[in-house]
């Protein structure tokens, strides 16, 4: 058979499970490289940016769902959640954090090889118009390892509350874009109602304090006045 020039990543802690699906992957020509735990697999999308994952949501270390929301903080992956859960919540909530399709075990071989061969037909449209997605941003003097979560100014570590890293990250991933309040809302505190907007404003003038030598004359945050904010590419 021909090789695909796909690479998958199988995430997934049964051993057995594990082996069905390397086999059905190369048996159809697919490379592919296997991960037992969510901190290895993190650490393996962002080594060898594999172009499919396959993730189990019942891992030993973090859960499924966790793997999702931090990998999402940096690649756009597809990510096929393939999982005992069958609850409509726990698919829901899988999804929303940013897996792109969901296959409830147990499953056949046929149809995974479908969802996949349906990803990579994704892929390929997309393929003229995708960047090349990296682990670390830099700009300037600020960087940001989205895999570590950590966040550097001039080579010392800032300390980032949570939400500050959100709002950080989400800047970052749309740098030069103006962002409106409503998406920075709706994207770091899902679900967000318009008066939130003040929260909004407070965390962005924390975060800023950080990372700005001079607020009053911001080098890499940018006000919109009744818009939003935009990151300035340094």
């Amino acid at each position: 058979m021909v090789s695909n020039k796909m690479t998958v990543l199988v995430v997934e802690d049964d051993m057995a499970v594990c082996n069905l699906l390397s086999t059905a992957l190369s048996s159809h020509g697919y490379a592919y490289a296997t991960a037992m735990t969510g901190e290895e697999a993190v650490r393996s999308m962002a080594a060898s940016m594999p172009d499919i994952v396959l993730l189990d949501l019942g891992l030993p270390d973090l859960d499924g769902v966790d793997v999702i929301r931090k990998v999402r903080t940096w690649s756009q992956v597809p990510i096929i959640v393939i999982s005992a859960r069958v609850d409509d919540t726990d698919k829901i909530e899988a999804l929303d954090a940013g897996a792109d399709d969901y296959l409830s075990k147990p499953f056949s071989v046929g149809e995974l090889l479908a969802r996949i061969r349906t990803t990579e037909r994704h892929l390929r449209y997309m393929a003229r118009d995708r960047e090349p997605e990296v682990s670390v941003f830099h700009n300037g003097d600020l960087s940001i390892d989205f895999v570590a979560g950590t966040v550097q100014l001039e080579g010392k570590e800032l300390h980032l509350t949570p939400i500050e890293y959100k709002l950080l990250c989400l800047l970052a991933q749309n740098v030069g874009r103006v962002l409106t309040h409503q998406f920075i809302l709706r994207e770091v505190w899902s679900g967000a109602a318009e008066g939130d907007l003040a929260s909004l404003r407070v965390f962005m003038a924390t975060l800023r304090k950080k990372i700005e030598k001079n607020s009053s004359h911001p080098r890499y945050i940018q006000t919109h006045v009744g818009v939003g904010y935009r990151m300035i590419r340094v």
